[in-house]
């Protein structure tokens, strides 16, 4: 449940509420904010809530006492109505401006992944995504460079400038990837691993949710909330599209998606075309229908030469292409009050 404090209410009295929650049985996660305190209670059985909002909302110090009967409490709308912004390096993720995240799917090497890099800052954007560790259907195919890799975006990253959002695979590996990267990226296989979610809610790295290509939109929050649940609230949720009967594109990207869980949650969406739909060709037009959708971010795979490139170069998108669909973002977010950033 929510329970919304008085704008009056003072220290003691917070603390008192906090004390009863805690009593009954509920874990207390507290928002402070400058006008008033939010506090955020979970872990009693249905049955007790009647009676505990009851006894709330009795005190003159609680403004409100709400029930949430979603799976998910701490991820939605309820529990904070505005938007997350999550800052990594100079960019704020969720604020008014839409964030490119750009470059090559897998790491291949350091002067491939640096040109592509200095491409994306000349550009005037901040983050820089790249694959160390490739999940792959196939035992047979690029399983990527794994430490090596991370090593070169690191020290691409500080040449650049750039942030870095990668893939973490294991949980075993999200302390090493941490040392290296800005964001961790959970991809679309490891959406349901739950031991890895909870290790990335132990940290302090922000998050960024793939959707499991067969996930509702409510498993996929209730994913996100693993992670929130564990202390590590800047989450962000990707939509890189869903499994359907549809073979034209690699999946089907779901960009209705990304407005209902605008509806439904306060952390920010991003949208993830390359994935989406596993064609280079339709990389820009979605990216643009993304951003008229309400993303706050686009995932964008980018390489110098995708014909050789060693995994997914049929999704990626070349410099000059890369440059196109810059420009052509930019004129769709001014159209919608927005930027890009």
């Amino acid at each position: 449940m929510i329970v919304v404090m008085a704008p009056h209410a003072t220290p003691d009295q917070i603390r008192d509420v906090e004390d009863r929650i805690i009593g009954w049985g509920y874990g207390v996660h507290p928002i402070y904010g400058a006008e008033r305190t939010v506090i955020g209670a979970v872990g009693v059985p249905e049955a007790d809530k009647a009676h505990c909002l009851e006894q709330l909302e009795r005190l003159d110090y609680v403004e409100s006492a709400i029930a949430i009967i979603k799976p998910y409490k701490f991820v939605s709308r309820e529990f904070r109505p505005e938007t997350t912004c999550i800052n990594v390096g100079s960019v704020s993720i969720g604020g008014p401006s839409v964030i490119m995240m750009a470059g090559p799917c897998t790491v291949e090497s350091y002067e491939l992944t640096l040109e592509t890099a200095k491409l994306v800052r000349s550009l005037g954007f901040s983050v820089l995504r790249g694959g160390a560790f490739k999940p792959c259907t196939s035992p047979y195919s690029f399983q990527g460079l794994g430490v090596e890799g991370l090593r070169i975006l690191r020290a691409v990253a500080d040449v650049t400038g750039l942030a870095i959002v990668t893939e973490v695979m294991d949980p075993r590996n999200v302390e090493i990837v941490s040392q290296y990267a800005d964001i961790l990226q959970i991809g679309t296989r490891n959406m349901q691993n739950y031991d890895l979610l909870r290790e990335v809610g132990h940290g302090s790295k922000p998050a960024l949710l793939k959707r499991g290509m067969w996930a509702k939109i409510e498993e996929w929050l209730q994913a996100a909330e693993y992670i929130v649940s564990g202390g590590n609230e800047k989450v962000m949720l990707c939509e890189r599209g869903i499994r359907t009967f549809e073979t034209h594109t690699r999946n089907t990207l779901d960009l209705s998606a990304v407005a209902a869980v605008k509806e439904l949650s306060h952390l920010p969406v991003i949208v993830d075309p390359s994935q989406g739909t596993g064609r280079w060709s339709l990389v820009e037009a979605m990216s643009r229908a993304a951003i008229a959708a309400g993303a706050d971010g686009l995932l964008i795979e980018v390489h110098p030469e995708p014909e050789k490139a060693i995994k997914d170069g049929a999704q990626s998108i070349t410099h000059e292409g890369f440059v196109a669909l810059a420009d052509s973002c930019r004129s769709v977010a001014a159209a919608v009050g927005r930027s890009l950033a």
